[in-house]
């Protein structure tokens, strides 16, 4: 950003890399314009909270987001808001202890993933049944 202000007499080498590598990454901007929900290469798993809807490379990376971020001391609702869940009402460390066995383990995550697959119709990958 200072580049475009400093004047000509700057160092070329520093403003031509600058412009090659710093401005404008090719891919990152126009991703992360579009959508934080898009997929990235390698994430292949998705918190299944309410409308959140996002990836994450592993399993423990979407529990710890969901303990976080939809399970904190300011923002746990009382209640499990993960798609398919039963609404009952929990203590928050008991919901923690739930997060982490019931949805967030490797199994669950693929599970939950194929469901909401069929659950939307033409996404990507045709039912093979």
């Amino acid at each position: 950003l200072f580049l475009q202000s400093t004047p000509a007499t700057s160092i070329p080498t520093v403003q031509v890399q600058g412009q090659q590598m710093n401005l404008q990454p090719p891919s990152y901007t126009a991703a992360s314009q579009q959508a934080e929900q898009m997929k990235k290469p390698g994430q292949n798993f998705m918190c299944l909270w309410q409308s959140c809807k996002k990836w994450f490379q592993t399993p423990s990376q979407v529990f710890y987001h969901a303990a976080t971020e939809h399970g904190g001391k300011d923002v746990y609702p009382g209640q499990c808001l993960w798609e398919g869940c039963e609404p009952f009402q929990r203590q928050r460390f008991s919901f923690i202890t739930h997060l982490q066995d019931k949805h967030c383990s490797r199994d669950a995550l693929l599970a939950g993933l194929k469901q909401d697959e069929h659950g939307q119709a033409g996404n990507q990958k045709p039912s093979n049944k």
